[in-house]
């Protein structure tokens, strides 16, 4: 059974050469060898590395610096500016990079929910051209996934943790599943894939957060696991859970059956992602 993470982030420590925008909940570093280390503990083969887009925005040479160091453990995603002009060069550029899997947008901050109608379109359309899935952080912004996915649907679009905001420190919200409703409308389109990312930052339990379980099968029953991924968002979950606890909670703690557990957290995304395609 291949277990491969949706989502990790890899950074250095904040320094002139690679100084950080702002600041990601975590540690004050998290290299290649300490995520390489920390998968092989608990039995992950490998995971989606995505640029963290707080401390570098469109700068994914970190990433990259990683996967060359790690090119069986790791693929790449990096975030895109859609208001910049050469936003469609960057993403076939990107396309050129071995490991890179997959583009980014950002849409569930405010300074993201007002881009150009122009600059999405080339987003959309080169990345369909690339082969390229669109990841999309749109927590409080549902509705404009909604709407990307009716208008473009050769371009399939990955929705990051869930589709619903993830708190970055406890208390864990009161109810912290009610909007997923309007994420349950996105698996009408047959283009929306979901990651099932740091979910256990969602419960109000401790381990093995056994309250996820009723809203997670309402995603399975709708978008079906073949349109499903597992993956913890390590390190920003680091506030609520370990490592180990964000996989056990799925590999040996979950309700699943061992097929659908496969499906989940390695098949959906090898289909999606191509991770076997891009093995060295």
């Amino acid at each position: 059974m291949l277990v491969i993470d949706a989502q990790v982030h890899a950074y250095e420590r904040n320094h002139k050469n690679r100084p950080w925008i702002d600041e990601l909940v975590g540690p004050d570093e998290v290299t290649g060898e300490s995520l390489v280390k920390e998968m092989a503990s608990v039995g992950v083969d490998g995971a989606i590395l995505v640029s963290p887009w707080t401390m570098y925005r469109y700068d994914a040479s970190y990433a990259k610096s990683v996967y060359e160091k790690y090119p069986n453990k790791f693929r790449l995603v990096k975030p895109v500016d859609p208001d910049d002009p050469g936003v469609g060069e960057t993403i076939q550029e990107w396309a050129k990079n071995k490991g890179a899997v997959a583009i980014r947008l950002m849409l569930a901050y405010e300074e993201q929910k007002k881009l150009s109608d122009h600059g999405l379109d080339v987003v959309m359309r080169t990345a369909a051209r690339c082969k390229f899935p669109v990841n999309l952080l749109c927590w409080d912004n549902v509705e404009e996934a909604g709407r990307l996915a009716k208008q473009y649907p050769d371009t399939r679009l990955v929705i990051d943790h869930l589709g619903i905001k993830q708190p970055f420190k406890p208390p864990v919200p009161d109810n912290p599943f009610s909007k997923l409703q309007k994420v349950l409308e996105l698996a009408s389109h047959d283009n929306v894939v979901i990651k099932i990312t740091g979910v256990c930052t969602l419960s109000r339990q401790a381990f093995p957060f056994c309250d996820i379980w009723d809203p997670l099968e309402e995603v399975f029953s709708r978008f079906s696991l073949e349109r499903c991924m597992w993956g913890t968002d390590w390190t920003r979950a680091i506030n609520f859970i370990s490592y180990r606890e964000s996989v056990d909670c799925f590999l040996n703690s979950s309700p699943l059956s061992l097929s659908e557990k496969a499906q989940l957290m390695g098949n959906t995304l090898d289909n999606i992602y191509g991770w076997s395609a891009h093995t060295s």
